[in-house]
């Protein structure tokens, strides 16, 4: 199956020689989420989506390369010499740093075009390859996904990362000092990060590994993006619809190649200015004792942005109503196998309540932060004393991972808001005077 074709927006990304001036204020389109479909019997997603599968179930087995500098380099041939690996990282991060010049001085109305690829009507025909792809599980069991778990992350997610991204940037820039003493003009603006973003992504979403190397990008930023095996093809199909859409060659530099030559050599680069990561928590703090290790070898402080796997929790008040209990309990300890960072892993029960959730958990189930409640003193109380034990709090809801990450579970970086994107720029202030001094003595100093 291939990328469908788009008719990609008019950049001049490829030219900078050509860049236009800035002849107005840009205002970006309204966003909204992407609606989400039921997949149910019957419907006509469904059969497209089972019409689809097919397809793509007969281009099996397929090979993805790495794609460094816009050219597709094969990783599958037998290699003698792993210097090799080595030899083609360092033409990564080299291709990055000087597709960087270029892209950092891009308008940002032209990078903003790339992302809203997946704005309506052109999402449709995309998204329906990244679902099927998501729920054949990319020929790895690790990422089978059913059509509504494949629905929420690689379709809907990933649209609104990127169209919610765009819109969150225009607010960002838009952030200047209200006030200018006279015939002076105080300004900022938000330079990309100075060096290459590496983004490490996680086997179970597609979403969350577009915006890891998408969010840094549309501010300006240049990645290294590491894949995990398991979504190799999706993340290939998101690369792609990128690549069409108008996305310079050398921007994004997708490896999927073994981590730990790649990591290693990544992080010992004295450019390496950001880490973007969503995996598990140990490899989560090994990378980041060895960017400590690396400290004194770099241009400038990394900044580390990372979400890995939490302890969630549903906190059942005794005024709590059972049935919800049970099924959000259900839900968020199941669904896709459990195999989310934002899945329920334990649960506090009233002893009035106990037994009859054992009850329904067992028989009906098998039995596997939220807080269940409808005594409003008691939802108060709650929130404030978590307020620190989880990034997201959830009330008479199961625990999920929209924008999640706090205490051991992440630098709570809230990926899908506006905060994530601060973190992948660097503020600079900028004064200009429109009149020149008579003298430097201050008036206070005469006598």
């Amino acid at each position: 199956m291939t990328c469908p074709t788009v008719n990609p927006p008019t950049v001049t990304t490829i030219y900078p020689s050509l860049l236009p001036a800035t002849l107005a204020t840009f205002e970006v389109p309204a966003v909204a989420n992407e609606p989400m479909k039921s997949y149910s019997v019957g419907s006509a997603e469904r059969a497209g989506l089972q019409a689809a599968l097919k397809e793509l179930r007969a281009q099996a087995p397929l090979d993805i390369p790495c794609i460094v500098n816009g050219k597709e380099v094969s990783i599958f041939e037998k290699q003698v010499m792993p210097h090799e690996h080595e030899a083609l990282v360092a033409k990564a991060i080299d291709g990055a740093l000087t597709a960087k010049n270029d892209w950092e001085i891009t308008p940002f109305n032209d990078r903003a075009a790339i992302f809203l690829i997946l704005s309506p009507p052109s999402t449709g025909a995309i998204l329906i390859d990244i679902t099927v792809i998501q729920d054949h599980g990319c020929y790895h069991m690790q990422e089978r996904k059913n059509a509504w778990q494949a629905e929420i992350d690689a379709a809907a997610e990933l649209a609104d990362f990127w169209r919610f991204g765009v819109k969150f940037a225009e607010e960002l820039y838009a952030i200047q000092p209200p006030q200018n003493a006279v015939s002076t003009w105080n300004r900022i603006e938000y330079r990309p990060l100075e060096g290459f973003v590496f983004a490490v992504t996680p086997f179970n979403f597609t979403a969350i590994a577009g915006n890891l190397a998408g969010a840094p990008v549309l501010v300006g930023n240049v990645c290294v993006w590491k894949l995990a095996p398991a979504t190799t093809y999706a993340s290939y199909v998101v690369y792609q619809i990128l690549k069409e859409a108008g996305l310079p060659d050398g921007v994004i530099q997708f490896i999927p190649g073994p981590p730990a030559e790649v990591v290693g050599q990544v992080l010992k680069h004295p450019d390496f200015a950001a880490l973007h990561f969503t995996g598990s928590t140990h490899v989560f703090r090994k990378l980041w004792k060895d960017i400590g290790n690396n400290i004194e070898n770099y241009k400038s402080y990394p900044r580390i942005v990372g979400e890995t796997g939490g302890k969630n929790f549903h906190m059942v008040h005794k005024s709590a109503i059972v049935k919800s209990v049970v099924l959000n309990t259900v839900r968020s300890a199941f669904e896709y196998q459990g195999q989310k960072c934002s899945a329920c892993s334990r649960a506090y029960f009233p002893d009035n309540l106990w037994p009859e959730i054992k009850k329904d958990l067992v028989e009906n189930h098998a039995l596997t932060g939220a807080l269940f409640s409808q005594d409003r003193y008691a939802t108060i109380l709650g929130a404030n004393k978590f307020r620190h034990a989880a990034g997201n709090f959830y009330i008479n809801d199961k625990c999920t991972g929209a924008v999640v990450g706090g205490r051991a579970s992440g630098t709570n970086g809230k990926a899908g808001s506006a905060a994530i994107l601060s973190r992948f720029v660097s503020p600079r202030s900028i004064k200009e005077t429109f009149v020149d001094l008579d003298d430097f003595i201050y008036p206070s100093n005469l006598v």
